[in-house]
């Protein structure tokens, strides 16, 4: 389908009819791409009646919740942190491939019950078009649970919805995607807090250097792999830069560090049911039940 402007208006509009038809909406919100044009969406069919209700616990990128709670002040819509705990869930940190559905669950639970008690009957999350095309158990919890996805239901792909935040002025719209830490660990491996710190920290590292991409740092036990968009890769290599990073990455516990000259692809540790199986293959060594470039 031909992107134009004249659709973006129509779908824009749509969207906001669609909200507006709900009268009262929580939206789970991340400060991401998606869910940043859904409140702003919801903000402006509902006003003061909608609500942000942002799950935060040790598997979230620190940056990720600093951008949700300044876009909210900013756009002076009222704004709620719920605390969950993943890790205290025996079957999420043994780290199954499902484990999205697993964490996606417990977290939907606490957000619909936040809701329920802010009045809130209705919680509407961010799932676009495109996320039907990766691997993504998290999805079928939040069906499960009734959650609607108004981006997904008027048809909106990534494209279309970082045109519309371009459009808005929303500072989101080429904002890369940060994605929740724990899918930076291979399936199988142990998810620890530890770890998760680790992660957040180097790839908040990273992108202070100035990255325009995508970043990930996979954490294979005293390994970290880094992915970057292969536009920056020349970047990475650079001396100074290379020098840093591995500085950094050593002093906060990491033996060897790697740089993946394929350079970021999106769920790269999926499952191989997942992905294209003429192109990735399991290796046998470090990669246990993941895929590697």
């Amino acid at each position: 389908m031909k992107f134009t402007e004249n659709l973006t208006d129509t779908s824009y509009t749509l969207l906001k009819h669609i909200l507006k038809d709900m009268q009262r909406v929580a939206v789970a919100y991340s400060g991401g791409v998606d869910s940043t044009l859904l409140l702003h969406a919801a903000s402006e069919a509902l006003g003061d009646a909608v609500i942000a209700i942002t799950a935060l616990s040790a598997t979230t990128p620190r940056q990720e919740y600093r951008d949700a709670v300044a876009f909210a002040q900013n756009a002076g819509i009222r704004h709620i942190a719920v605390e969950t705990h993943e890790l205290s869930i025996p079957e999420f940190i043994q780290n199954p491939p499902d484990r999205c559905y697993i964490c996606k669950k417990h977290r939907y639970v606490a957000l619909i019950t936040e809701a329920y008690q802010q009045g809130y009957a209705i919680i509407a999350d961010g799932e676009n078009l495109d996320d039907a095309n990766d691997y993504r158990p998290g999805s079928r919890a939040a069906r499960e649970l009734g959650v609607y996805s108004p981006l997904r239901d008027v048809g909106f792909t990534k494209k279309h919805i970082r045109r519309i935040s371009e459009m808005l002025g929303l500072h989101t719209w080429n904002k890369p995607a940060l994605a929740c830490l724990a899918s930076r660990i291979p399936f199988h491996s142990p998810i620890t807090s530890e770890k998760l710190m680790q992660i957040d920290a180097a790839e908040t590292f990273l992108r202070g250097l100035g990255l325009s991409g995508q970043i990930r740092v996979r954490h294979f036990g005293d390994t970290a792999r880094i992915e970057v968009d292969v536009a920056d890769i020349v970047q990475m290599i650079g001396a100074d830069i290379r020098n840093r990073t591995v500085r950094f990455f050593k002093e906060h516990g990491f033996t060897h560090v790697l740089l993946d000259m394929e350079g970021y692809q999106m769920g790269k540790l999926n499952p191989l049911s997942s992905r294209n199986k003429d192109e990735y293959v399991k290796k046998p060594d470090d990669c246990s039940a993941t895929i590697c470039g």
